[in-house]
C-alpha cells in the first residue's frame, strides 16, 4: 500500500473517532471535502466508500447509515458522554489530587470521546474555590503502598501535620513511621491507608496527602491483618477516617424522620424495633468515637445514645467538655 493511501485512510479514520459518534455523522460528501481542505488531500466518491468500507470490515467500528446520503460516524468510544461525566466531577471534587493533576487527568479524559462531547464537558467543569492538596506526591504514593501491599512488606514514611501559621511540618518528632499497609480506602474526599503502625503498636489510619514523600517499601515481612479485617466491613463502621477504636453494638432510640439517615449510613441490615408510630430503637456496629458523637449531635436531639453504658457516658462527657469551652 502506498504511503499516500495510508495516509489517507489514517487520516479519514482519525478524523471520525474525534469528531463523531451517532448523533454527529458525516456524509461521503463532506468527508471528501474534510480531506481536501484539512488534510490537503483529494480523494473520488467510489475510492472513500472503499476505504471506509475496510475500516468497518477492520472491526475498527465505523458504522453509517443507509439513506439518500450515507452518513458515516464511529461507534467505538468506551464511555458515554454521562458517564465522562461522573469521572470528571469525581476528579474535579476530588481533595487528595492537586489541581494540576486533576487538570491533567480531565485532559486525558477528554480524549477518549468526540470533540462535539469534550466540548460540553469542558462547559460543565465546575472548579472554583474547591479545597486541594499541594501534594504533588500523590500518585507515586499510592504506587508505592499499592506495591507494599501486593508483596506484603512494611513501609516506612514520614507523615505531616500543620502549625499554627498553617506551615506543615513532619510530625513524630520528624522520626518516620513504619507500617503493614492493608489497604487504601476513599472516604469524605480523601485517600486514607489503614495498617498496623510498629511505633504505636496499633492499627492507624493515614491520610495519603499528609505522607511526606513517596514511603520506602522495606525488606520486611509485614504485620499480618487482625483475624476477620475487611476493608469493606471496616468501611462501614467508620465515620470518617480519623476513627481508630474497634467497631461495638451501639444502641440508638431515633424519630422515625432520620431513618433514612441511618440507611445512607449503615445500608438497611441494621436491626431495628418499633417503639410508636414516631420512634424506633437501632442497633448498629460502629467506631465510637469523636466523629461519629458529633454525627449523632448534629441531629439535635432525634437520635440518642442508650447503649452500651460506656459509649452513652463518653458521648455525655463530649458534651460536657465541649460547653466547658464556651
Amino acid at each position: 500500500m502506498e504511503t499516500g493511501t495510508k495516509l489517507r485512510i489514517l487520516y479519514l479514520y482519525q478524523h471520525l473517532v474525534q469528531h463523531t459518534d451517532a448523533e454527529h455523522t458525516l456524509s461521503t460528501a463532506e468527508l471528501m471535502k474534510i480531506l481536501k481542505e484539512d488534510y490537503s488531500v483529494k480523494v473520488s466518491r467510489n475510492t472513500i466508500s472503499d476505504d471506509l468500507a475496510m475500516l468497518h470490515d477492520c472491526g475498527l467500528h465505523i458504522e453509517h447509515y443507509e439513506s439518500t446520503q450515507n452518513k458515516y460516524y464511529y461507534d467505538g468510544h468506551i464511555y458515554e458522554l454521562p458517564e465522562l461525566k461522573v469521572l470528571v466531577d469525581a476528579i474535579s471534587s476530588s481533595k487528595f489530587i492537586t489541581q494540576r493533576k486533576s487538570d491533567e487527568l480531565i485532559a486525558k479524559l477528554l480524549t477518549l470521546t468526540n470533540s462535539q462531547n469534550a466540548a460540553k464537558l469542558r462547559r460543565h467543569i465546575y472548579v472554583a474555590g474547591r479545597a486541594k492538596s499541594d501534594n504533588e506526591n500523590g500518585y507515586y504514593i499510592v504506587d508505592a503502598i499499592n506495591d507494599a501491599i501486593d508483596t506484603k512488606r512494611k513501609i516506612s514514611f514520614r507523615y505531616t501535620d500543620f502549625d499554627v501559621t498553617k506551615q506543615r511540618y513532619i510530625a513524630n518528632d520528624g522520626q518516620p513511621y513504619t507500617v503493614s499497609p492493608y489497604t487504601l480506602i476513599w472516604d469524605g474526599d480523601y485517600y486514607y491507608m489503614r495498617g498496623f503502625c510498629d511505633e504505636r503498636q496499633e492499627m492507624r489510619n493515614f491520610r495519603l496527602d499528609r505522607i511526606a514523600e513517596q514511603p520506602k517499601i522495606l525488606n520486611q515481612i509485614a504485620v499480618m491483618p487482625p483475624e476477620g479485617y475487611t476493608p469493606a466491613d471496616y468501611s462501614k463502621h467508620v465515620f470518617r477516617m480519623y476513627d481508630t477504636d474497634e467497631p461495638v453494638s451501639v444502641q440508638l432510640h431515633c424519630q422515625v424522620s432520620v431513618m433514612k439517615y441511618l440507611i445512607d449510613k449503615f445500608g438497611s441490615d441494621f436491626e431495628t424495633v418499633v417503639v410508636d408510630d414516631e420512634h424506633f430503637k437501632a442497633t448498629v456496629s460502629v467506631c465510637p468515637s469523636t466523629t461519629f458523637y458529633s454525627w449523632v449531635f448534629g441531629f439535635n436531639g432525634k437520635i440518642k445514645v442508650e447503649g452500651p453504658q460506656n459509649v452513652a457516658e463518653a458521648y455525655k462527657e463530649m458534651l460536657v467538655n465541649a460547653l466547658s469551652e464556651m
